[in-house]
Parts: C-alpha cells; structure tokens; sequence
C-alpha cells in the first residue's frame, strides 16, 4: 500500500500523507457503496488496504458523511465522499487524479470489466471519474 500511495502522491504531485488520506476515503466509499465481491477482491488485491480503511473512520463521518448517509448513498454518498476529500485538503483536480490512479490499479490487479461495473453500479461515481 505504501508503495501504490507514493506512486500516487508522485503522479497527483500531492504529499503521501494527503495521497494516503485521500485513497482512504476512496476505498472507504467504494466499500460502503459498491459490491461486497468485488470489494474483497480489491481489499485482497491491494494488501493493505483493508487496514487502511479500517484505520479509523474513513467514510460516513462528520457533517458531510452525514449528509451523505440522510441521502440514502448513492449520488449523495458520491458527493460526501468528494466533500471529505476536498475537507481534506484535495481541490477537485486532484481528487479526481486520486480517484482515476486508485481504479487504474484496481483494473490491473482485479480486472477491468469488474472494476467497470463496481463504478457503474455506484450513481455519480462514473461523472467523478
């Protein structure tokens, strides 16, 4: 994990500790809002993911997790998640560099139909992207 989040930080030219705050909160979303299969394989693709997003809360807090949460998910679980982000210190640029490095990853490791259909299966997330 350290490694994926250095390269990241390096191709966002963003610090590790924002890289490693901003792929928390990505994999944290995509836990909450996408399929529990294909979730597993990425958790068992990436090793220490798991750990990372069980290392606090990464998702659902706070005023825009809450938000995210009285929506119902979804698109409002898209837009907290991007609110989080940018609560973090991310622009929506970088975000979006984030977000677009992390599933690059996960097609090579995982597949890219599954991965393609995981960002399908979650409203907003593909307008993100």
């Amino acid at each position: 994990m350290d490694e994926l989040i250095s390269q990241i930080a390096e191709r966002v030219g963003i610090d590790e500790n924002l890289a490693r705050t901003g792929v928390k909160i990505i994999l944290g979303f995509l836990n909450k809002e996408g399929s529990g299969d294909v979730m597993s394989k990425i958790l068992e693709a990436l090793p220490g993911a798991k750990e990372l997003i069980d290392d606090g809360d990464s998702s659902g807090g706070g005023l825009l997790g809450g938000l995210g949460g009285m929506l119902g998910g979804g698109m409002g679980g898209a837009m907290a998640a991007l609110g989080e982000l940018n609560n973090a210190g991310l622009d929506m640029d970088q975000s979006k560099q984030v977000a677009s490095e992390l599933i690059s990853v996960a097609k090579e490791k995982v597949g890219e139909s599954e991965i393609d259909e995981l960002v399908g299966s979650i409203p907003g997330l593909g307008q993100f992207l």
